[in-house]
C-alpha cells in the first residue's frame, strides 16, 4: 500500500518506463519466471533485472525464488493507490482547465470585438 509521497513517487517513476509497463502488462495474467518475462525484450538479463528491481522497490511486483527459478508476481495495491491519487486530483484539474477555457474565451471575445 502506498502510504507516503515517496512511495507514490516510486510507483509513478516505475510506471514512467515503457519496458516496465510492458512487464506489468505481461504479469496481469499471472506469475511468470524472470526468463519468460525477459524473452520478448531485446536487452540483457542484467538490464531486465534492473527494471525488476525498480518495480519491486515500488511494490508493484513480488519476486520469489524456488530452487533455480525466480518468479515475479504482480501486486496491484500500489496501482490502486496511484489511481486513487489521480482520481482525487482529477476534479481539481478539470475545474482549473474549465476556468482557463472560460478565460481564454473571454480574451478571444475581446480581441474579436
Amino acid at each position: 500500500m502506498v502510504d507516503s509521497p515517496d512511495e507514490l513517487s516510486r510507483v509513478f517513476q516505475a510506471l514512467a518506463d515503457p519496458t516496465r509497463r510492458e512487464i506489468l502488462s505481461r504479469l496481469r495474467d499471472g506469475s511468470m519466471t524472470v526468463g519468460a518475462l525477459a524473452e520478448p525484450f531485446a536487452m540483457s538479463r542484467p538490464a531486465i533485472s534492473q527494471h525488476l528491481k525498480v518495480l519491486e522497490r515500488a511494490g508493484l511486483i513480488e519476486r520469489t525464488a524456488s530452487a533455480q527459478w525466480r518468479t515475479c508476481t504482480l501486486r496491484t495495491e500500489p496501482l490502486d493507490e496511484a489511481s486513487a491519487w489521480v482520481d482525487r486530483h482529477r476534479g481539481e484539474w478539470a475545474e482549473r482547465f474549465d476556468l482557463l477555457d472560460e478565460r481564454l474565451r473571454e480574451l478571444k471575445g475581446k480581441t474579436d470585438a
